[in-house]
């Protein structure tokens, strides 16, 4: 088969590969219809955050396959999405709901599809085929009347978007939502279009980049085109989310969420440490929240407000490419690429 391969920083290609095979009985074998590039993906195929050769690709949605003896729910022809961690369904820390915390599949970054060894060895969404194991419990049956582009960023970054603002918003019905935009272009637009679908009364956005400001004004949210060096803070709300990925622009978010306010940073911080404004956000009640996104887990909520209208992933710009172009597309700029065959 044909797999999308990260070779080395700035280089990707086409490789041949071979086939993917049933990853046991209670696993199933799936053809990805489209595959969205995650907000991560493109610094990582440009810096070489991990070491390669490995197959690209996590936010997919795909058509069964093949299944193993012991898959019951998942039938060969079926649509599906499939979460981009990978988890067991059975163990204590999924049995708790807690999917990427799986204590089954285990790897350096966390088990997941797209990035190699790192992740596991999983293999990669854009390929011809991707061996799912515990297919029962990790495949989530895709709607047949979304388009497949629309579904393909569901699994990371719309997940994400939507963590960072709807379950906050459960706590504090129509509360007020500051979302501070920079390292991650798509995810934070994602959580002003999920934090207007939730009810927020209010929904505030900076960046400094026009093509998002625009966007984001046009999902219905107030902005303001921020440059240079961060303030101590903006206008405060008891909701911020933070992706920045600078440490003076996480501590300007975090000094922005009001007293006892909940704060979520969707960005990744590389560095070994990150210094944080403790003392502030100790004296006021700040929570502070930091994780990737549990996607089988969110990937059900999400889909119930794609599927009743409420959420357009498609609202966010959004560059299709076709399938065969991937190797050049994956490398240029663009807010979310959708790669569909």
């Amino acid at each position: 088969m044909r797999q999308l391969t990260y070779v080395e920083a700035g280089r990707v290609e086409w490789q041949e590969a071979p086939d993917a095979v049933l990853p046991g009985p209670a696993g199933a074998v799936v053809r990805p219809l489209a595959v969205a590039r995650c907000d991560l993906d493109l610094p990582m195929a440009m810096a070489g955050l991990f070491p390669g050769p490995f197959a690209l690709g996590h936010e997919t949605v795909a058509e069964v396959v093949a299944i193993g003896d012991q898959v019951r729910l998942r039938k060969p022809g079926a649509r599906v999405l499939v979460p981009f961690q990978v988890s067991c369904g059975a163990c204590p820390a999924c049995t708790d709901g807690r999917f990427g915390g799986c204590q089954t599949f285990r790897a350096r970054v966390g088990a997941a599809f797209g990035f190699g060894e790192a992740g596991g060895g999983f293999g990669g969404a854009v390929s011809d085929l991707l061996a799912v194991p515990s297919a029962d419990h990790l495949l989530v049956p895709a709607p047949s009347d979304v388009s497949v582009t629309s579904l393909a960023t569901l699994p990371d970054n719309v997940a994400d978007g939507f963590r960072a603002a709807v379950p906050p918003l459960r706590e504090r019905p129509g509360a007020e939502v500051l979302v501070v935009g920079g390292m991650v272009k798509s995810v934070t637009l994602y959580a002003v279009a999920a934090a207007l679908a939730a009810g927020a009364r209010r929904v505030r956005y900076i960046d400094g980049d026009e093509r998002c400001l625009a966007a984001a004004a046009a999902l219905g949210a107030e902005v303001m085109e921020h440059h240079g060096s961060w303030p101590r803070h903006f206008e405060r709300a008891p909701i911020t989310v933070d992706g920045t990925g600078d440490a003076e622009g996480l501590a300007a978010v975090l000094r922005s969420t009001e007293d006892y306010g909940y704060c979520t940073s969707v960005a990744i911080y590389f560095g070994r440490t990150t210094p944080m404004p403790l003392l502030e956000m100790y004296t006021r009640g700040v929570t502070f929240h930091v994780s990737r996104a549990d996607s089988r887990r969110l990937l059900p909520e999400v889909l119930a407000l794609v599927t009743t209208g409420r959420l357009d992933p498609l609202a966010i710009p959004t560059t299709v490419v076709h399938w065969n172009d991937a190797p050049v597309a994956w490398l240029e700029p663009a807010t979310k690429l959708v790669l569909v065959r």
